[in-house]
């Protein structure tokens, strides 16, 4: 069962003083430090790697998942991104414009050699897969099975309609079918699907419809641009006192059904099978993650 808290996940150009330091005050569960596309020029690459390095050392995002964005494989950047990052602090990588299975295999044999070589124990490393290609939704379910260390893909919308030459529309049922996909193909493999950013920043409104979309695909979380976004993603991410006492319940009733040998316990006249008994554990086991952040 899932022990990653990740309802969201934010963006930092981690060239940018000012955004640095405002992200270690968010209340961000994850910050996604920006060494990729929103930092430009093989200098600036360098400051953000440098910047980075700096801020962990200082302490800086001590409650917080840290997964820098890198450099794909053809970039150029790439070694130079994990070999510099590879430090106490980080977390993982977030890996951009996997296409295939290779992509995930390849970069998983990279962690595993610099693991060996600054003697970090082997698979201390985690990745997230961006999947903002055609080919990527398409193999969507081999690259979610395609690494160990793989403990969620999040969707890369606007590479993915830019890539499919389609239009990202206000409704955003262009985004339907890979949505769905990601979602599935993540919950199969029993890894987190996290959802797409919201472009619309200052439109709260969007975001709150776009929100409800998610929850109900199923995923986890989402790739948020603004602080502004996180009160609202987190409340849809969450569960609600009432969903709470629920599973409470669930769990409570099921084990007094067992404890008679009964097999199945009834509410208000709806039977309890074993996934709705899943379910709740789930529930309670984000709540205790939830309230676990806030207690640090």
């Amino acid at each position: 069962m899932n022990k990653y808290l990740m309802r969201s996940l934010m963006f930092v150009p981690s060239h940018n003083h000012k955004l640095m330091i405002s992200a270690d005050k968010s209340q961000a569960d994850v910050l996604l430090l920006d060494v990729e596309d929103s930092v430009h020029s093989a200098g600036n690459k360098q400051v953000a790697r440098n910047n980075i390095v700096k801020y962990i050392s200082e302490g800086f995002f001590r409650n917080k998942l840290i997964f820098p964005r890198i450099n794909d494989r053809e970039s150029g950047q790439l070694l130079k991104d994990v070999t510099q990052l590879t430090i106490e602090g980080v977390h993982g990588f977030m890996y951009p414009k996997a296409k295939t299975k290779e992509d995930i295999y390849f970069f998983d044999k990279l962690l595993e050699t610099i693991e060996y070589e600054k003697n970090i124990k082997i698979g201390t490393f985690k990745i997230i897969a961006l999947i903002e290609t055609a080919s990527a939704a398409m193999h969507v379910t081999e690259i979610c099975n395609s690494s160990k260390r793989l403990i969620a893909v999040a969707y890369g919308s606007e590479d993915f309609i830019a890539d499919l030459e389609g239009v990202h529309d206000y409704e955003h049922t262009s985004l339907f079918v890979p949505r769905t996909l990601i979602a599935m193909g993540a919950r199969a493999a029993g890894i987190l699907p996290i959802d797409t950013v919201h472009i619309r920043v200052h439109d709260l409104t969007d975001l709150d419809k776009n929100l409800k979309i998610s929850k109900n695909l199923g995923f986890e979380g989402m790739l948020v641009l603004n602080p502004k976004e996180l009160p609202l993603v987190h409340q849809y991410f969450s569960p609600n006192e009432n969903e709470v006492t629920n599973a409470l319940r669930v769990l409570e009733l099921s084990k007094e059904a067992e404890e008679r040998d009964e097999g199945v316990a009834i509410i208000d006249g709806i039977f309890i099978g074993p996934p709705m008994v899943l379910a709740a554990k789930k529930k309670i086991l984000k709540h205790q993650l939830i309230s676990l952040k806030h207690n640090k």
